[in-house]
């Protein structure tokens, strides 16, 4: 059950004028469910994207790379869940292409016009004649609507779908932005998505597209984690198909405007993620605040976020604080001065000087640790850098969701 998520509804996901969605089963891994999903794009649309860090990255996030890079306008994007094609090698790459290849042929467009995705089980070949046959099912029933359905085709351990809207009003006129993300685990920054698509219908020159794109994941997808493992196929993409006549400038406000309603969506999305994350049973806020930079801000907020022992204890309602001041301890700062910082559980100092607060009780660490919602917050009085990261608790479902996964 994930954490504080409402479902979404389906007449709240805003259509983008410029992209159509179409669903298909194609039983790719199971049958009877949503598993194929195709984004075609009017003319003149933007497409942007960063991808995993993981050096055994997928035949699909190569393929993008490659695609993207040769600066064709992008038509169309294919997404397929059930199987990750990851650790598939060469016949992994040549399944990508014949996808690409397919769908291209039915769109009358070229090959390199497609983006490909896939998500789930790494090391099988990829069944690309049951994604192909597909695809004339997901072409016919396109719409403009159906970001809900879309939400569904991509999910894998995910108990629900993600998605969300939102409007911004730009040299008076409305925007329109909706995006969809799917994960639950292996979850990690560099990137942190498994799978994640934001569309608007401003109008954004690729090359400042990807500008916005890389500062959005940053500040969102770039700040999760569940349980410290980097995907092998993490893609998170930025569409602006221009449809709404707004065009968008570097360094405007009218830029600045759109960027942060984009971050936004983004950071909606991301923490979707967290709150769906697999076996989570609590949402934490990790904030580190008054660092020399923001580097090590992140330092310290991943290795409490990654750590299972902070992680189980939430899990358990333990206020075993003392697993959080080790994560701390360890997380890289050779010159940290630990007599300096500040714990804070929510509005509960914990530690300061070194040590345990001479205030704090255990009942107060617990009466927050039960909460569904909290808050770690470090204060490391060195600068006026901050960096926050949210994670989950780590559950014994977490455990048994992985074990059966393949099952």
């Amino acid at each position: 059950m994930a954490v504080n998520l409402p479902l979404p509804v389906a007449a709240e996901l805003l259509p983008v004028a410029g992209l159509e969605l179409g669903h298909a089963e194609a039983g790719v891994r199971k049958a009877n469910r949503k598993d194929l999903l195709v984004l075609t794009l009017a003319p003149g649309a933007s497409v942007a994207g960063v991808f995993t860090a993981n050096r055994f990255c997928a035949a699909p996030v190569q393929l993008c790379k490659e695609h993207l890079a040769q600066g064709a306008p992008i038509r169309a994007l294919v997404i397929n869940t059930g199987n990750a094609n990851a650790g598939t090698g060469e016949p992994g790459l040549a399944a990508a292409r014949a996808t690409c290849a397919a769908l291209a042929e039915l769109l009358g467009c070229e090959a390199r016009q497609v983006l490909p995705f896939s998500t789930g089980v790494i090391l099988e070949p990829l069944p690309v004649e049951r994604i192909v046959a597909g695809l004339p099912q997901a072409l016919a029933n396109r719409a403009a609507d159906n970001w809900l359905n879309a939400a569904e085709s991509i999910m894998t351990t995910d108990t629900q779908p993600k998605a969300a809207s939102r409007t911004v009003q730009i040299g008076g006129k409305t925007v329109t932005l909706t995006g969809m993300s799917k994960g639950a685990g292996m979850i990690r920054p560099n990137m942190a998505t498994m799978l994640g698509f934001v569309a608007t219908d401003a109008a954004v020159a690729p090359a400042l597209l990807q500008r916005l794109l890389k500062d959005a994941a940053d500040a969102s997808f770039n700040c999760i984690t569940v349980d410290g493992d980097t995907s092998t196929n993490d893609s998170f993409m930025l569409i602006a198909t221009g449809a709404s006549g707004v065009a968008v400038e570097a360094d405007t406000p009218e830029y600045a405007a759109l960027a942060e309603a984009v971050t936004a969506l983004s950071r909606q999305l991301a923490q979707m993620i967290v709150r769906d994350g697999e076996g989570a049973t609590k949402f934490i806020t990790v904030a580190v605040e008054g660092g020399r930079d923001h580097e090590e801000c992140r330092k310290i907020a991943y290795a409490i976020g990654h750590s299972p022992l902070v992680k189980t204890a939430f899990y358990a309602s333990d206020p075993n604080l003392g697993r959080i001041l080790a994560a701390i301890g360890y997380a890289g700062i050779d010159d940290l001065d630990v007599g300096q910082l500040d714990l804070y559980l929510d509005d509960v100092l914990v530690a300061s000087g070194g040590g345990r607060h001479p205030d704090y009780q255990e009942a107060d660490g617990q009466r927050v640790m039960r909460q569904a919602e909290i808050t770690v917050r470090v204060v490391l009085r060195r600068g006026a850098a901050t960096a926050t990261v949210w994670t989950c608790d780590l559950s014994h479902d977490y455990v048994s969701i992985n074990a059966d996964y393949r099952s």
